[in-house]
C-alpha cells in the first residue's frame, strides 16, 4: 500500500484555549456517539475481524507523535491514516500532545465515507520508563457497504507480551470503556452499520 509522510501538524498555529474548547466539543461528541456503536455491536451481524475491501486502494498517510492531519484530506475517500501514539508520557507532555491532537483527527475521521486508521499504543509514566500498557490497533469503517470492524493486537503490559484482560486491568482504573473496549477488540470484531445515503 503506497504511503504518504507527513511532518506538519495543522493545528499547530493554534492557541492552547481554541484548542481545548475544540477538544472540549469533540469528546462530548464522541460520547453521544459511543453508546449507539456499543450497540449496534450487539446486534446480529457481529463477525470476526477483516480488513476492508477497499484495503487495494488505500494510500495511507502516517503522522508522528501529536500530529493532526491537514484539512486537505478532508473528503478523501477512501481516507486511510496511521498514527504513532507511542509518546502518552505524563513527564515530558507526550500525553497533552496526544490528547490535543485527537479532536481533529476525530473530526476528519467522522464525515468520511470509507475510513481505515492503523495506530501504535504506548503508555508510560516517564521518558524511557517502562511501558504500562501498549498496543497496536486497526479500525475502518465503510459507510456505503454498512460495515465496520476493530481489532488490537501485540498487546504489552509492563513491556512485556500481555492477554487484552491483563491490559484492561491495567487501563480500567482510569478509562473503563477504553477497558472493554481493548477486551473486545483484541479478538476483533465486524459489525454491520446503517448504510449511509451521502456515500
Amino acid at each position: 500500500m503506497p504511503v504518504t509522510p507527513h511532518t506538519t501538524n495543522a493545528l499547530g498555529a493554534l492557541s492552547t484555549s481554541i484548542r481545548l474548547t475544540v477538544f472540549g466539543a469533540v469528546v462530548a461528541a464522541a460520547a453521544a456517539l459511543l453508546p449507539t456503536a456499543s450497540a449496534s455491536a450487539a446486534e446480529p451481524g457481529v463477525d470476526g475481524y477483516t480488513d476492508p475491501s477497499y484495503a487495494s486502494a488505500c494510500t495511507f498517510h502516517r503522522y508522528g507523535e501529536g500530529e493532526t492531519p491537514p484539512l486537505s484530506l478532508f473528503g478523501a475517500d477512501p481516507l486511510c491514516v496511521e498514527y504513532a501514539k507511542r509518546d502518552i508520557t505524563v513527564t515530558n507532555g507526550g500525553a497533552a500532545r496526544f490528547l490535543l491532537a485527537e479532536p481533529a483527527r476525530f473530526a476528519l475521521a467522522v464525515p468520511a465515507c470509507r475510513y481505515w486508521q492503523l495506530d501504535h499504543w504506548s503508555v508510560q509514566a516517564t521518558v524511557g520508563g517502562t511501558e504500562l500498557v501498549g498496543w497496536d490497533g486497526s479500525y475502518w469503517f465503510d459507510k456505503a457497504e454498512g460495515s465496520a470492524a476493530a481489532r488490537v493486537r501485540n498487546i504489552t503490559v509492563a513491556g512485556q507480551p500481555a492477554r487484552a484482560a491483563d491490559a484492561a486491568k491495567v487501563i480500567r482504573p482510569y478509562d473503563a470503556r477504553l477497558a472493554d473496549a481493548l477486551v473486545r477488540d483484541a479478538a476483533g470484531v465486524m459489525v454491520r452499520l446503517p448504510v449511509s445515503g451521502l456515500c
